[in-house]
């Protein structure tokens, strides 16, 4: 059993004590802070387990094309972060943390390290797994203190 099969069926008894109501109100609650975490751990350039995303690729020197589709070394997924594209969902059956439209391709292929295209017409390239979406132990605490507390309520 996974870590999130156990979470999953622990929260799940849980949430099944409490009324229809409570149940969305806390659904609602621990999606927005999923997201928030989420967002803040791409912020930091972290993967779950808090080891550093792998760095871009280095660039070969060529001065010719100096500017010209050049690599910005700013920090990696700044847009995917945005509330626009990392979006939380959740209703009185569960809820859902995730990326929307576009976007969720290119999450997707970080996600999991798979080959992509660096360009419509570039070449393909393996990009390296950098975990966007994950719990972290304090994600899994935080979860628990506010179904505790909506539990108490």
């Amino acid at each position: 059993m996974s870590k999130l099969d156990a979470l999953e069926s622990w929260a799940g008894g849980l949430l099944a004590r409490l009324a229809p109501a409570a149940r969305r109100t806390a659904t609602r609650e621990i999606a927005r802070e999923l997201q928030r975490s989420q967002r803040a751990r791409i912020a930091r350039q972290r993967n779950p387990d808090a080891s550093p995303y792998e760095k871009r690729k280095p660039r070969s020197k060529n001065r010719l094309r100096d500017k010209v589709g050049r690599i910005k070394r700013a920090a990696m997924f700044a847009k995917l972060r945005q509330t626009r594209y990392l979006r939380a969902e959740s209703d009185a059956r569960g809820l859902a943390v995730g990326f929307a439209r576009r976007v969720a391709r290119v999450a997707r292929v970080h996600q999991f390290g798979e080959i992509d295209r660096v360009a419509k017409s570039g070449p393909d390239y393996k990009y390296p797994a950098r975990v966007l979406l994950g719990f972290t132990d304090a994600d899994r605490e935080k979860i628990r203190d506010i179904l505790l507390k909506h539990l108490a309520r």
